[in-house]
């Protein structure tokens, strides 16, 4: 049986087809994301398209936004059987009021601890690379945290985490700043296991007894280890990333740690159509160093300085992977990497090899991951103490070179029933892991195109604030939590202050029901002091009277939380 076609009243009288047509994409999910010009909450939809993953949002101000999340479908939704149940912190810091990411942090609602734990020492730098998300250069405004604040970030990590596996001290440049080492010292004071320094090798280029100082700290149980920007081995690279040419003095950094001892992870911000033919480059001339035992590939954040660029064809963590397998076919192949489980598996992707200098062998091919991660897979039970190896292993918080990493790599990989595989010989190689073993990471960090709040609810790469919350690092980036922290310490007020990611004042009121409820008392909205220096209003709406400012009410303090906030 058919059926007519329709004329009726549409327009000028043309026909009306029955016929319906399909979408070209398949809906993935529904979450929530920021406005990415004025940083609202709004809704999103993560969609299937052309094998690609991409989100979708509309802000009633500014329309419509899609980005590009992830180049490769297929992996998007593999990586989802890597999830893993979160460890929660010791403590909170915030209550829950608006929901993510207007809470940070961390609230309840948080569903991981902090892995690493960064500090931002200062805003100055020796450097003004066009990309940085920081907006870190030669500012009159920046700061630079006095000892007392950096002491009391470390001990707001102790007290969430207990013994914190990793403190990352950062800024601008942490090496220029004048107490850096203090700052170590006050790292190694506390039950904190390894410290890094992201650098990018300047100082440690052209001062040896810094780099013998920092050597002094790397104890055994205790190492001190150094993130290096070492964006790739051309000249153009190094001129577009970080605005000159800074060859020669990543070469005498990567010397001066191994004469020292120090331990080097070479960290590589990546851009489409710039840098991204370069990794089996920087790979290979990583594995060539004796200082470094591991290569970090960030795709490039699209914050700070670095906002020129087109979201539909961004470089993403799937398509670094296949990059590699293309570049290194010899050494590598896409299921070679494998999601980090601590946090969101879509976030980072990891690898470890073993290789004897010219043979390499990554140590997914001698067992099957999936079989040691039993919440993820419905398999038969493995050895727990495999099992809790390889945890410790695939987790944001492993550090090549490290004792802890070492013993972990040793206990999974002696388990092993394999004598001989692919030309290395793993007896022997198993004898001197820190010599054998590499490790190649993939870490994407979200911005305000990308934001997706379930992957940011369990992050676990944590930014400390001065007044003692733990913020996850791409909230921290892309909601306006940077901008609040710099004109509080600077003192500038900063015009893009977001409402809604402001600090809440102590706002859990007693419902009628006898639980809690977010309620509006001692504020509405509360700024970084008051709403004439954050550009946030004074009165809600209504014109009911305005908030009070007094410090008592307000939670931002750099000299500890009000009493008003304790519930």
């Amino acid at each position: 049986m058919s059926y007519p076609r329709f004329t009726g009243p549409m327009g000028n009288g043309a026909p009306v087809t029955t016929m319906k047509r399909d979408l070209d994409e398949v809906f993935l999910e529904y979450t929530r994301s920021i406005c990415p010009v004025c940083k609202v909450v709004v809704d999103a939809q993560v969609n299937v398209r052309g094998g690609k993953v991409y989100l979708r949002k509309r802000c009633r101000d500014h329309g419509e936004f899609e980005a590009l999340v992830y180049g490769d479908a297929q992996m998007y939704l593999d990586s989802i059987r890597f999830n893993k149940p979160g460890t929660i912190p010791l403590q909170f810091q915030t209550e829950i009021r608006d929901g993510c990411p207007s809470d940070c942090g961390l609230c309840p609602d948080h569903k991981q601890h902090a892995c690493l734990g960064l500090i931002e020492v200062n805003t100055h730098c020796n450097l003004d690379c066009p990309i940085c998300f920081a907006d870190s250069g030669h500012q009159p405004d920046g700061y630079a945290l006095t000892l007392a604040l950096c002491e009391k970030m470390l001990d707001a990590l102790v007290a969430a985490e207990g013994q914190p596996e990793v403190v990352m001290f950062s800024g601008g440049e942490p090496t220029i700043h004048k107490q850096i080492l203090e700052f170590v010292d006050a790292a190694q004071s506390r039950p904190i296991k390894t410290v890094i320094i992201n650098t990018n090798g300047i100082r440690l280029a052209s001062d040896r007894q810094f780099v013998a100082n920092l050597a002094q700290r790397n104890r055994p149980g205790r190492p001190v280890h150094i993130y290096l920007q070492f964006d790739g081995l051309e000249e153009a690279t190094h001129r577009q990333i970080r605005g000159r040419d800074l060859r020669d003095i990543k070469a005498r950094v990567l010397d001066n740690c191994a004469a020292a001892g120090l331990t080097v992870s070479l960290v590589a911000a990546v851009e489409r159509g710039l840098n991204d033919h370069e990794l089996g480059a920087v790979i290979r001339h990583g594995m060539a160093q004796p200082a470094v035992q591991s290569v970090v590939f960030q795709p490039v954040t699209h914050a700070g300085r670095h906002l020129q660029f087109d979201p539909l064809t961004r470089l993403t963590n799937s398509d670094i992977v296949h990059s590699i397998a293309a570049q290194l076919p010899d050494w590598f192949q896409a299921d070679d990497f494998f999601p980090v489980p601590c946090c969101f598996p879509t976030c980072r992707s990891i690898t470890y090899l073993l290789t004897d200098g010219e043979q390499v062998l990554p140590i997914p091919r001698l067992l099957d991951v999936q079989d040691y991660l039993d919440y993820v897979s419905n398999r038969v039970i493995p050895d727990l103490a495999i099992r809790e190896a390889l945890e410790k292993l695939w987790s944001a918080s492993a550090v090549m070179g490290t004792d802890t990493t070492m013993e972990q790599l040793q206990r999974a990989a002696a388990a092993l029933d394999c004598a001989n595989a692919c030309g290395i010989n793993l007896p022997e190689a198993l004898a001197n892991l820190t010599d054998r073993v590499f490790a190649i990471v993939i870490q994407d960090f979200q911005d305000p195109y990308t934001l997706n709040v379930k992957q940011l609810m369990k992050c676990c790469v944590q930014q400390l604030t001065p007044d003692g919350r733990l913020i996850p690092f791409c909230a921290y980036n892309s909601v306006g939590y940077r901008e609040q922290v710099r004109e509080q310490l600077t003192g500038v007020p900063v015009p893009d202050i977001v409402p809604n990611a402001a600090p809440l004042a102590g706002l859990v009121a007693d419902s009628a029901h006898g639980s809690k409820q977010a309620g509006h008392r001692a504020g509405w909205q509360i700024g970084l002091g008051c709403g004439q220096a954050s550009g946030l209003p004074m009165s809600p709406p209504g014109g009911a009277a305005p908030h009070d400012c007094s410090p008592v009410n307000t939670r931002w303090q750099l000299t500890g939380w009000s009493s008003a906030t304790s519930m």
